[in-house]
């Protein structure tokens, strides 16, 4: 909020909350991605994808990040088909 002596003008913040709120997503999505790498990647590779989506669709500035977290939800995906079809279940452990 920014007031001029000459008139009283109010700047609108929505633009740079805006943004902020895409940055968010990107490393959200990044974070999520990275994570179900590990665990619940049923649930949190789809979260990072739609996260990442949104993020690029709105503009982030971080951009690599966004499609950082697009590549570990498609990759989340990835990893749980893959160890579906070695042992035909929808959870799997290290463990063997």
């Amino acid at each position: 909020m920014q007031l001029t002596a000459d008139t009283e003008t109010v700047r609108d913040p929505l633009p740079r909350t805006a943004a902020r709120d895409a940055d968010g997503m990107a490393v959200a999505s990044f974070v999520l991605g990275l994570l179900g790498l590990l665990v619940l990647n049923l649930f949190l590779g789809p979260i990072a994808i739609v996260l990442a989506g949104l993020a690029l669709w709105r503009g982030t500035a971080r951009r690599g990040r966004a499609l950082l977290g697009l590549g570990l939800g498609v990759a989340d995906l990835a990893v749980l088909a893959a160890f579906v079809a070695a042992d035909h279940t929808l959870s799997w452990s290290l463990a063997g």
